[in-house]
C-alpha cells in the first residue's frame, strides 16, 4: 500500500533498533518518509520540523528520555500519535509514558507483524 503522504519519526539511541524498525515499515510501506533520532532532544526537535503522523520512540534514551519527550511532544500537539518501543522500560515507566499521552506501546526485539499492525491502527491501510 501506499503511504506516500504519510512519515514517521523513530528515535531510539540504537542505530540497529532503529534500522530494525526502518527495515520492518519500509517493507509494509512504499513511498512512507522516515526520520531518525537517536535520543529525547532530537525527537522534540524532528516532531516540531516536520510533524510526523507517527512517532516510534524508545524510553531510555541520553540527554531526554522517552517519556519526557513524550510529555514535550503531546504539549506541543495533543493530537501527535506517539508509540513506545522499548525492551528496559519498566512498568512505571511504561506507565508515565502513556499518563503522558503515548498511545501505544510494543517490546522490543520487534515482531515485523506488531510494526504492520501498528500502521495500519495508526496511519490506516489493509
Amino acid at each position: 500500500m501506499s503511504y506516500s503522504d504519510k512519515s514517521v519519526l523513530i528515535c531510539d539511541d540504537s542505530i540497529l533498533a532503529r534500522k530494525q524498525l526502518k527495515d520492518a515499515i519500509c517493507e509494509f510501506c512504499d513511498g512512507i518518509t522516515i526520520y531518525e533520532g537517536k535520543n529525547g532532544q532530537e525527537a522534540v526537535d524532528l516532531y516540531q520540523e516536520h510533524t510526523p503522523d507517527l512517532v516510534l520512540l524508545d524510553i531510555v534514551m541520553p540527554e531526554m528520555d522517552g517519556t519526557t519527550a513524550v510529555e514535550k511532544i503531546i504539549a506541543s500537539d495533543p493530537n501527535a500519535t506517539v508509540v513506545i518501543v522499548s525492551s528496559v522500560g519498566t512498568q512505571l515507566q511504561l506507565k508515565k509514558a502513556i499518563t503522558a499521552g503515548a498511545k501505544d506501546f510494543i517490546q522490543k526485539p520487534i515482531d515485523i507483524s506488531q510494526v504492520h499492525n501498528l500502521i495500519k491502527t495508526h496511519l490506516g491501510g489493509e
